[in-house]
């Protein structure tokens, strides 16, 4: 069952469920961060006046996160419109599954949909292209984020979310769109989100204020800022994903070369899909 269109005169309830991404990391106001669900809600209502807003994302959430602690308090705020995006973190994990994704994922829309609410989905980035890994190692991160934009994908049809597809060429390949990081939107990312967004909503009726801005306040970041990331916040990043993903990534990556060297890649790719399968026909079942 879809959820009825928004009343321009309602009061809106606008909830935001996932990781850093949605928290705003990367659009930096002040000493926090801002983002593009908060540029967003600005233009839900005239004047942006009748907004309910409230961010639950955190940087670093998992599914699990959204399912388990993130999910209860949305449905207790009973949100008109709830956004969902999720699934990075999931993949920069050792522990990483789509199956356990799948079945979380979908028991955050259906609920948040049976609580009539209208999501907000999106597709995302493969990390490993972001990051400009080395193809035997951003071979395996690519192949475990198509599997979760392909189960984001189904679930979306099935629910009727309001979908957007970052994962597209159009915003990867256009670096002024992202943070210093190469992970995150900057702001100018960031209010292009809140645009398109907007843009789906309110042909949804979704959507009866003003479209956020798409031109940035600060300047996008140079070379040099991200230059320095690396050399700071990156070099603790890295070292807090060794202890967890990179034993196993090598792993996997070594995988990579000696298939590469027999001729045999499509059966890694055959195994990723075989489980994308099941684990779609699994959340089908339930």
């Amino acid at each position: 069952m879809r959820p009825a269109s928004v009343s321009p005169s309602s009061v809106v309830r606008f909830v935001v469920l996932g990781d850093s991404l949605s928290e705003g990391v990367g659009d930096r106001v002040g000493e926090g961060w801002r983002g593009w669900a908060a540029l967003l809600a600005e233009g839900l209502r005239p004047g942006g006046e009748g907004l309910a807003f409230t961010n639950l994302a955190v940087s670093g959430a998992q599914s699990r996160d959204v399912a388990e602690t993130q999910l209860p308090a949305a449905l207790a705020l009973r949100p008109q419109l709830a956004s969902v995006v999720v699934g990075v973190n999931d993949t920069l994990r050792r522990t990483f599954a789509i199956g356990p994704f799948a079945r979380r994922l979908d028991r955050v829309c259906a609920e948040l949909t049976a609580a009539g609410s209208v999501l907000l989905t999106a597709c995302l980035p493969d990390p490993g292209r972001m990051l400009g890994l080395p193809a035997p190692l951003a071979r395996p991160l690519a192949r475990r984020q198509r599997a979760v934009n392909a189960v984001v994908h189904a679930l979306s049809t099935r629910y009727g979310a309001v979908h957007l597809h970052l994962a597209d060429p159009a915003w990867t390949a256009d670096r002024s769109l992202w943070s210093a990081d190469r992970l995150h939107p900057g702001e100018r990312g960031h209010r292009a989100l809140a645009v398109a967004f907007h843009r789906l909503l309110r042909d949804r009726g979704l959507a009866h204020g003003t479209p956020p801005s798409p031109d940035p306040e600060q300047p996008a970041p140079t070379r040099a800022d991200a230059l320095l990331w690396l050399a700071t916040a990156g070099t603790a990043w890295v070292v807090r994903r060794c202890g967890d993903l990179l034993p196993q990534l090598l792993l996997l990556a070594a995988a990579e070369v000696r298939h590469s060297a027999a001729g045999s890649r499509a059966r890694l790719d055959a195994r990723a899909e075989h489980a994308l399968t099941r684990a779609l026909a699994a959340t089908m079942r339930e």
